[in-house]
């Protein structure tokens, strides 16, 4: 596994969006857990919705195993289930798009698979989305279904727009393009990739939804400063915080409500796969 920077604070989440596996209501049903469900969470962030899992699994012999490149997340999300009192979920620090080097997660030992807010920043390389595809296709049982909710195309619009114009005027456009660390498809994309371009897999359900969400605690600036560090950290430091202030002035005056408060534009992609 390849050493990178950790970009996520399991504090700063929670000040920033703690409101993402709040609204996770939907595809938690697609997933539908039940209590013999053995679940490999893809991008498991904080834990919150694998004590949520968990205790369902926890009727049965059910068990979930979770995993994310940042060792705060993880930390965060065993904290969390020793806190509950479960003993059936295990968690480690992977890169998602290398589930295809865990022989040990290549058994087809999973009768579900699942993912929520992640798979927008993990399928960022182009170059790495076929092989994620197919690390979670030989995870899963014949059978099994892959359920998924991530940012889908049109996602936090005004926020890219405002964060991307600062940057691109400190280290030019095409930097701060790549610099960008979001992936936003559509339906067709994402049929056409799991369908055709891989295979393994039947797409039975899918929709794009926009879902306005209000900000955080931490307003426009927190959501900013976590979610966007990737596109500053392109930027030299001591240029960095200045770009920062660039991009709230404009984007706490769009995303202001008339009544108080702050509101984003979320845009999310809903999918259930079913493994064939």
């Amino acid at each position: 596994m390849s050493r990178q920077t950790d970009n996520w604070s399991s504090e700063a989440y929670q000040h920033a969006a703690s409101f993402v596996p709040k609204l996770a209501g939907k595809v938690m049903e697609w997933l539908d857990p039940q209590k013999d469900d053995v679940i490999l969470d893809i991008g498991c962030g904080d834990g919150v919705l694998d004590v949520q899992i968990g205790q369902i699994l926890a009727q049965g012999t059910g068990r979930l195993h979770g995993v994310d490149s940042s060792a705060a997340m993880i930390a965060a999300s065993q904290k969390a289930v020793q806190a509950s009192g479960i003993n059936n979920c295990t968690f480690e620090v992977l890169d998602c798009n290398d589930l295809v080097t865990r022989p040990e997660l290549q058994k087809q030992q999973f009768t579900k698979a699942f993912s929520n807010a992640a798979m927008h920043w993990i399928l960022r390389a182009e170059d790495k989305q076929e092989q994620f595809f197919r690390g979670v296709a030989a995870a899963v049982r014949p059978g099994g279904t892959f359920a998924f909710e991530m940012g889908g195309l049109g996602n936090v619009s005004e926020l890219a727009v405002g964060i991307m114009g600062p940057v691109a005027r400190r280290i030019g456009l095409e930097r701060a393009r790549q610099a960008n660390p979001w992936f936003f498809p559509d339906e067709e994309w994402t049929r056409r990739m799991m369908e055709e371009r891989v295979g393994g897999w039947k797409v039975e359900r899918v929709e794009r939804e926009w879902r306005p969400t209000p900000a955080d605690a931490g307003g426009v600036e927190g959501w900013v400063r976590l979610m966007g560090k990737q596109f500053f950290d392109a930027v030299p430091e001591a240029q960095r915080e200045e770009c920062v202030r660039e991009a709230l002035g404009p984007l706490e005056a769009v995303c202001a409500r008339p009544d108080g408060g702050y509101i984003f534009h979320y845009v999310r992609l809903r999918v259930l796969a079913r493994r064939v």
